[in-house]
């Protein structure tokens, strides 16, 4: 049975007072151990309703993709942005979410009137209403929430055939067993986050950490830069 589609009443409630441009934001990625953060910005036209579009977690793969291709195509107006693995590292995955939502705000032809965010308040963003669980209680999160995932999804994909070693085609980045038994034997990659549990503290044998070249400008022992601009 397929979930239910996210609700419009956080929307609905900001049109009747008088707000034209209402867009949510959601952001994926926070929790893996290799890739950047993605976040998105979807407006929504007055009453829009995308049917089937909720947390994207709930979603097929399938689903999702279709579902994103709608949304950009149909909505009032989007935007995708990223932080890089070098940018969580530097600002903390927290912050690093916020500055990807900066950016994909910044994507927008115009300025919300009402700026809807799931979770709780994120420090830095311009003024906005956070939704706790907003993308299953609030449309335009949910559809964000979509846009965002499968961005990344595409991305890590892409990165999974430079690394095939590394399972992200499927893993998408997250610390599978998997993963974790890769980087024991390859060691780590310019776009895994070497701060995070499971990447040099815990998956690198000692001896191999010793042996290790990793530099402060994000270099490994396989060797460039990690970078990955919105």
């Amino acid at each position: 049975m397929a979930p239910p589609t996210a609700p419009l009443l956080f929307e609905e409630e900001g049109w009747a007072a008088g707000c034209q441009r209402v867009v949510g934001v959601d952001e994926v990625g926070y929790g893996p151990v290799a890739g950047p953060v993605v976040a998105a910005a979807v407006a929504l036209r007055r009453g829009q309703r995308f049917e089937g579009a909720v947390d994207s977690k709930l979603l097929s793969a399938k689903r999702r993709e279709e579902l994103a291709g709608i949304i950009q195509k149909h909505c009032l107006a989007y935007g995708v942005a990223a932080a890089s693995c070098r940018e969580i590292e530097r600002l903390n995955a927290r912050n690093a979410a916020a500055l990807a939502m900066r950016r994909a705000l910044r994507h927008l032809p115009f300025e919300p009137d009402l700026l809807l965010v799931d979770g709780k308040r994120v420090p830095g963003l311009r003024e906005h209403t956070p939704v706790v669980g907003g993308d299953l209680r609030c449309h335009s999160i949910a559809c964000a929430s979509i846009v965002a995932k499968v961005t990344r999804d595409r991305l890590m994909r892409r990165l999974g055939r430079r690394y095939p070693e590394y399972g992200w085609e499927s893993n998408k980045g997250y610390r599978t067993a998997e993963h974790r038994a890769a980087i024991r034997e390859f060691g780590p990659t310019p776009h895994h986050r070497r701060t995070f549990a499971g990447v040099l503290q815990v998956e690198l044998p000692l001896d191999a950490a010793k042996g290790a070249r990793v530099s402060a400008e994000g270099t490994s022992p396989r060797g460039g830069a990690t970078s990955v601009r919105a």
